[in-house]
């Protein structure tokens, strides 16, 4: 029997995928797995016992990915699982940014008590509000994968022109994609060629700040920008400075701060992005189904901390590795193998990084004093026996 951790409640439809041999327990000792949502890991004392843990969401800053690796421990998401949750709420975005509605929705409200004038005064206040329409104008998509693609594809419908931009998009992301949208190859000519941008990459060095002073600068004067993605994606004091200037008429987001609220043409939305029973439900059933094929089976998908690694079993006993990328240690671990006269029935060697993931199927199983041998290897980090 296997406990996994809850850390946060999930959706009731996992308790199907972790059916039979697991339980789903809120407090553990030695929990086998964790699955979580929201709750900040980075000061949790992970204990030795746990295999994997899996977020039922894309984003994992609130996951220590180096102290796991360094355990052997695997880190789940689910990419593209909220992708229509959230391309549904950038899409309202949009027009937000777009039309004054929210301003004509305020607006409307404060005629309350005025009886029978209510009437004659939406009409006649109503030309305070105009905004444009979004069809022929041109959308800047930064970042082309589950989200960004489906919020492409979903602009090209609405006659908008798409402009995409990602250097590392991949096979299956390109395949997916309108052919109407036009793939920029200078991020800069986003932002020059865009009436709206909207954002859709993950938080690191390379895009902390990548809306600034002077990438604002690049922009037509009454652009909009989007970021449903990470708050730090933009430098908040410039985003103010340009809609104070006017030269951004729209600034939308689901990542405000305390310095954002109250600034006009700022809409600030909360992070509603996967708040969506369907969301949670399609995350939940990912995450458990990721969860499980590992520990059965030893199959990585869709980690981020470690490489996709997954086999069809053959032989009679399976045993995974985890360890250092480097030289050679491949080679050592089935030089044990040899010594004990098992023939190796089929293996996988991925790596990712500095750290690489080895499925081994074997006819015999392994001997536990050969299993040691491969454990005290300088380089090897974790070894597992799956029967």
């Amino acid at each position: 029997m296997y406990n996994i951790l809850k850390l946060n409640e999930i959706s009731k439809v996992a308790d199907k995928e972790f059916s039979g041999n697991y339980t789903l327990v809120k407090e553990a000792a030695n929990p086998d797995a964790i699955v979580l949502r929201s709750f900040n890991m980075h000061d949790y004392d992970i204990p030795s016992s746990v295999l994997c843990v899996g977020r039922a969401g894309a984003g994992v800053n609130n996951i220590p990915l180096d102290k796991c690796s360094e355990k052997g421990i695997v880190v789940f998401n689910t990419p593209g699982a909220n992708a229509n949750a959230v391309k549904e709420l950038v899409i309202c975005g949009l027009l937000l940014a777009g039309r004054k509605i929210i301003e004509g929705i305020e607006w409307a409200a404060s005629l309350k008590g005025k009886g029978a004038e209510v009437t004659k005064a939406v009409e006649k206040g109503k030309s305070a509000f105009v905004g444009c329409e979004i069809k022929g104008k041109t959308l800047g998509v930064v970042g082309l994968g589950a989200i960004g693609a489906m919020v492409a594809n979903a602009a090209i419908k609405l006659g908008m022109n798409v402009l995409g931009y990602d250097p590392f998009i991949s096979i299956d992301a390109a395949w997916n994609l309108d052919h109407h949208v036009v793939k920029e190859t200078d991020i800069n000519e986003i932002f020059k060629n865009s009436d709206f941008i909207t954002l859709h990459v993950p938080l690191n060095d390379s895009t902390r700040s990548l809306v600034n002073k002077d990438t604002i600068a690049l922009m037509k004067d009454g652009g909009a920008i989007l970021n449903f993605a990470r708050g730090e994606l933009a430098d908040a004091a410039a985003v103010i400075e340009a809609l104070e200037s006017g030269k951004l008429s729209r600034y939308v987001t689901d990542f405000p701060t305390d310095e954002m609220l109250g600034v006009k043409n700022l809409i600030a939305i909360p992070h509603l992005g996967a708040s969506t029973p369907e969301a949670e439900d399609n995350c939940a059933v990912m995450v458990a189904r990721q969860m499980v094929d590992f520990i059965e089976n030893g199959n990585i998908t869709n980690s981020v901390n470690m490489p996709a690694c997954k086999m069809p079993r053959q032989g009679k006993s399976r045993i995974t590795v985890f360890h250092k990328n480097v030289k050679n240690v491949l080679s050592a671990i089935t030089a044990v193998i040899g010594e004990e006269g098992i023939n190796i029935a089929n293996l996988m060697s991925q790596a990712k990084g500095e750290y690489a993931y080895l499925i081994l199927d074997l006819d015999e199983k392994l001997s536990d004093a050969a299993l040691d041998k491969i454990k005290a290897m300088e380089s090897v980090v974790k070894v597992r026996t799956i029967a």
